[in-house]
């Protein structure tokens, strides 16, 4: 850790003059966890790291990996904005590590900073700029159900978007701690709603999806509403994404624009592209890591279901939007709000750039509808399914050393037990639908 960082972190949390100091990360289902210390254990904290029981805490640690440490990054550093002005707090992401100071393999954020570290051994800069889609939900006694808060559309305004009040308050918070938020709107589906915030450097990015989530939902409670990045709750409708668009740079240039080249899309955007498509089905597994993901990534509402690509259809895996110059970045439409950001980006990153070191092409571009094609014209555009359930999707990641190999074995392993855990506890559950298709069934 740099000490200078540190040190102007310290001096800032004191001009602030923060009380109480939250340390926070995620797990591996990319749930975002935390302790409060006092403000004068801080300097402590940057020191020597904060112990907590790794053991206690879902896909963290294993029961002989008890004594981990929470050791914060300065450059992080937040004021919570819904604090008490009497009790100010501020907030650190952290890096997990084992006391004797080596990253913990089971980290989620070490695994992309890992990833990262390899890409700039090559002089490439990661971008990445989420969509962040989420539900809000009409609640009782604190339950979400499954009640809408509204029933807009698309771009809908008031009065049929009753979420614009909640969303303004989000957007406030979040540009108090730093984001800068370029867009917020009702989606297509009721009571889906959409806030989008400036690319940046893809650790940033992974740190602000976990913060962008805990933000919405505390803002939700407010109002006595659920905020909710659930997939699809419903069928027939739109589901929930979370949209990421990604580019790489080198000496301050965006190399996927190539102002001669076909469409000005450069060769190490196609071989990037051909990366991805190569390992979409592995990436599954950390893009849609829950049962509930695979019933979105179904035909007719915008999700993707094939693996392709695409610089028109919003049906493809990968599309190319249409800005170009320092704009011009992929977009993988897939992915979903409930995973692990570090994990799906450290994911992302490992894939493109297996296809530029293996010079990869990607199949010929579709400009048509992926969705409908024929048999034949999937043939012709090599255009394979995505995986269709939470299972399949754990195998083809088994499959895929690539991705194994990025995550590490320890954290495949806690991957591979819970998929096994959510599908088996599916599978032996009674659902509303059996009992209303059987239930007079001869």
């Amino acid at each position: 850790m740099d000490a200078d960082e540190q040190t102007r972190a310290l001096q800032q949390v004191d001009m602030d003059n923060i009380r109480i100091v939250r340390l926070q990360f995620t797990d591996l289902r990319g749930q975002l966890k935390g302790v409060s210390i006092p403000v004068s254990q801080c300097e402590k904290a940057f020191r020597n790291g904060i112990w907590f029981d790794g053991s206690s805490i879902e896909g963290c640690a294993r029961i002989d990996e008890t004594d981990l440490l929470l050791v914060p990054d300065p450059a992080t550093y937040t004021i919570i904005p819904w604090s008490n002005k009497d009790m100010r707090e501020a907030r650190f992401i952290c890096d997990v590590r084992e006391y004797s100071g080596k990253a913990f393999a089971m980290d989620p954020r070490s695994v992309l900073k890992k990833v990262l570290e390899a890409a700039h051994g090559r002089d490439f800069t990661f971008f990445t700029g989420p969509e962040m889609e989420f539900w809000l939900f009409k609640s009782s006694s604190g339950q979400a159900k499954a009640r809408f808060h509204d029933k807009g559309g698309y771009f809908d305004l008031c009065p049929a978007d009753n979420g614009v009040d909640i969303r303004r308050e989000i957007i406030l918070a979040l540009e108090k701690m730093g984001y800068l938020v370029e867009a917020s709107h009702h989606e297509v589906a009721k009571g889906q709603h959409e806030i989008s915030f400036r690319y940046g450097p893809a650790l940033s990015t992974a740190d602000r999806i976990a913060t962008f989530r805990h933000v919405a939902r505390t803002i939700a409670l407010k109002y006595g509403v659920i905020a909710s990045f659930i997939p699809k709750p419903e069928p027939g409708m739109n589901g929930n994404a979370m949209h990421v668009h990604a580019s790489l740079y080198r000496n301050e240039k965006n190399v996927f624009f190539d102002p001669d080249a076909p469409d000005e899309i450069s060769d190490i955007a196609l071989a990037f592209i051909g990366g991805l498509l190569a390992h979409a089905k592995g990436l599954c597994r950390i893009a849609n890591p829950t049962i509930n993901s695979y019933k979105r990534l179904t035909p007719g509402y915008e999700a993707p279901c094939t693996v392709s690509w695409s610089t028109a259809d919003r049906s493809s895996l990968v599309r190319i939007p249409a800005a170009r110059g320092d704009a011009t970045r992929i977009e993988l439409r897939n992915p979903d709000g409930m995973g692990n950001p570090y994990l799906l980006l450290a994911g992302i990153l490992a894939a493109g750039m297996d296809g530029i070191r293996k010079g990869l092409r990607p199949p010929e571009c579709s400009r048509g509808n992926r969705n409908g094609l024929s048999r034949s014209q999937k043939n012709r555009f090599r255009a394979d399914g995505l995986p269709t359930s939470l299972a399949n999707a754990q195998e083809c990641l088994l499959a895929d050393q690539l991705l194994c190999d990025t995550l590490g074995e320890d954290v495949v392993d806690v991957l591979t037990r819970i998929a096994e855990t959510e599908c088996n506890a599916f599978s032996t559950e009674v659902h509303p639908w059996e009992i209303h298709r059987y239930f007079q069934a001869a």
